[in-house]
């Protein structure tokens, strides 16, 4: 069903008489057909009214409102049907004023090889159909690479690659400091390595209390055999676990659960999530979920809890649901929710707020975290546009900054240049909006032409009218380098006619210290004056930490360049000689310096290669 206004503004008492009471997903769109917001319904017709009464509206609604050209609305059976086509419509057009979460990459996994004679444990990220047993997921790199060091130190279980593990005559460091037994050698038995092995998998499952209980009885065993060394190993063992134990604040108690408590300072929200597996607390996490119209922690819960846990069924992707969710508020379609959780898990998924014991711990522990975090966030937001102000101000401009652009050049003697470009608005830096130029078809080391090529890429893509980042003009283009950059910049912005923006270059200083910078600003005849501003300056600190931002993301790109060129083997950028080919000739020659050395009859002898070809390989070889 939809509604379209002949007008500019939407009709809203013509769609709602004719709209339907069942329930749905309705859809916000604006004058460019673009989406606003997805929502959904038990009783679309009196939702969506709620939308257009004449009070009551936060002034974000309101906005929202003032842009709504059309409505679409979709009905469903049921409104869990309703919930699970939300979340989809958000993930794909990814509405303004919905909440938006950033963290869609999958999640790491502890995997063991459980197939193979003697089983290895690794860090993975990837599908779950994967061969093995997967442990996890874990919140970060972080916390599972921090269990695998746990896992290693107490059971001893093997971590090398399988390649290497198979390649080996003696036993490697990891053997020598005690954190392998080195079954690549035949230096333990696999009746004693699987024995190791369950022990392992009992403690990623959960079961300390039961591991250390048999871990005990073992020793105690072994004690009575007179076999004092393997006694002792185990009473380590079993003082490793209590250790750790220790640390955890509850350990062995409960099934898998996600505890996760919300609290929003206007315009900012955030919410907290601490994960415990088998009843073991592994990590936590805090979002800040932007663009939401929420009035409430109980509706950013159910918002969060819908992006963050629910995919498209037919997708196929894993689904992160743990058994249960502890919630700080209660949404108010928690039945809906579970409904949902449950269809996606293939399990029942329960959510539970009154809740006793250590739950009552976790979750006392996940609000106070909330509140932390977003007091914090709040602070360095309103730091970060009180530098704004003042950058405003030093800069004697009109108004407020609200977008700054940064440029950087990164190379190692000419090698494989690149250029970025970072964005910071008021909220600080805008990642989504990050482009790296790869810089061709220059003259090596040559900064000033690498400059002008990147803004010149940047500021054709908003010539030719795109969309998102690249399709906003930024207030200030700051330049990390001299005059000689600005001059390449200035070029760039008369050829784009883009006289609005304020010009900007940051140079280092003769002893190249933070503080010591020396500034440069274009005025409007294009004449370039020094800027001077003291050291202690807030709105100084803003463009260092812009430009050491852009610093950072152009080495990092010039690294991975650099690096992917070193690992790649000169013969794969001639053109016309394929995989095959080079195999024939590596296989010829005995490597890659005796097809350097070889003549071009040398190289037409190879079978595949012509006399044509053998030209134009000699020639790549020989550019000098």
């Amino acid at each position: 069903m939809s509604a379209k206004s002949a007008e500019s503004t939407f009709d809203a008492k013509a769609f709602l008489r004719t709209l339907t009471s069942r329930p749905g997903v309705y859809r916000m769109l604006d004058a460019g057909g673009k989406v606003l917001y997805v929502g959904k319904a038990r009783n679309l017709k009196n939702r969506v009214s709620s939308y257009f009464r004449s009070s009551g509206l936060t002034t974000k609604t309101m906005a929202m409102v003032d842009k709504v050209a059309d409505i679409e609305v979709t009905i469903t059976a049921s409104e869990t049907e309703a919930l699970l086509l939300e979340q989809s419509l958000i993930k794909t057009h990814r509405p303004a004023y919905n909440i938006q979460l950033r963290d869609d990459k999958s999640y790491p996994y502890i995997l063991l090889t459980d197939y193979e004679e003697y089983p290895r444990l690794a860090f993975y990220r990837g599908s779950r159909k994967r061969k093995g047993s997967l442990y996890g997921p874990y919140p970060s790199a972080h916390a599972t690479r921090d269990t695998l060091q746990i896992l290693q130190k107490v059971f001893r279980v093997r971590q090398c690659e399988d390649s290497y593990f198979r390649n080996r005559s003696r036993p490697c460091l990891q053997y020598q400091i005690e954190r392998c037994t080195g079954p690549c050698v035949g230096l333990i038995s696999t009746e004693d390595y699987a024995r190791d092995v369950h022990y392992a998998k009992m403690f990623l499952e959960g079961k300390s209390d039961d591991l250390t209980k048999e871990l005990s009885e073992t020793m105690e065993k072994a004690a009575e055999a007179l076999d004092f060394e393997k006694a002792a190993r185990l009473r380590d063992q079993i003082i490793d676990l209590r250790r750790i134990q220790e640390q955890q604040h509850v350990a062995n108690q409960g099934a898998d659960a996600d505890i996760l408590a919300a609290a929003i300072q206007p315009p900012y929200c955030c919410v907290h999530v601490i994960y415990s597996r088998a009843g073991r607390i592994i990590g936590s996490k805090n979002f800040y979920p932007k663009n939401s119209l929420v009035e409430d922690e109980a509706q950013l819960l159910s918002d969060f809890i819908g992006q963050y846990y629910l995919r498209d069924p037919k997708s196929g992707r894993a689904m992160n649901i743990p058994a249960e969710l502890i919630v700080s508020h209660m949404p108010e379609d928690k039945d809906q929710l579970a409904e949902a959780l449950g269809y996606c898990a293939d399990r029942k998924v329960k959510l539970a707020h009154q809740v006793r014991g250590h739950r009552a711990r976790w979750l006392e522990l996940a609000t106070t975290n909330t509140r932390a975090a977003l007091a914090s966030y709040v602070s360095n937001r309103q730091n970060l546009q009180q530098r704004f102000q003042l950058l405003q101000d030093a800069l004697k401009l009109p108004e407020p900054p609200e977008r700054i652009e940064c440029f950087d050049i990164s190379h190692t003697g000419g090698e494989k240049t690149v250029a970025s470009c970072v964005v910071f608005d008021v909220n600080g830096p805008v990642k989504a909006d990050y482009r790296r130029f790869n810089i061709r078809d220059i003259a090596p080391g040559d900064d000033y032409a690498a400059m002008l090529q990147a803004l010149d890429r940047r500021f054709a893509r908003l010539a030719k009218g795109e969309e998102g980042g690249m399709g906003k003009v930024p207030d200030i283009l700051l330049i990390d380098g001299g005059k000689g950059q600005l001059k390449q910049a200035l070029e760039a912005l008369e050829k784009y006619q883009l006289p609005g923006i304020t010009l900007l270059g940051i140079a280092k200083g003769i002893s190249r210290r933070a503080g010591q910078e020396t500034l440069f600003l274009a005025d409007r005849e294009g004449y370039l004056k020094e800027l001077a501003m003291v050291t202690d300056s807030a709105a100084l600190h803003l463009l260092q930490q812009v430009r050491d931002e852009a610093h950072r993301f152009a080495i990092t790109g010039h690294r991975a360049r650099r690096e992917k060129a070193r690992r790649q083997s000169s013969l794969e950028e001639i053109p016309g000689l394929g995989p095959k080919r080079r195999r024939e000739l590596l296989r010829h020659f005995g490597g890659q310096q005796g097809i350097q050395r070889a003549s071009e009859a040398d190289l037409a002898r190879v079978n595949g290669i012509s006399r044509k070809l053998a030209a134009t390989i000699y020639s790549h070889l020989h550019l000098d």
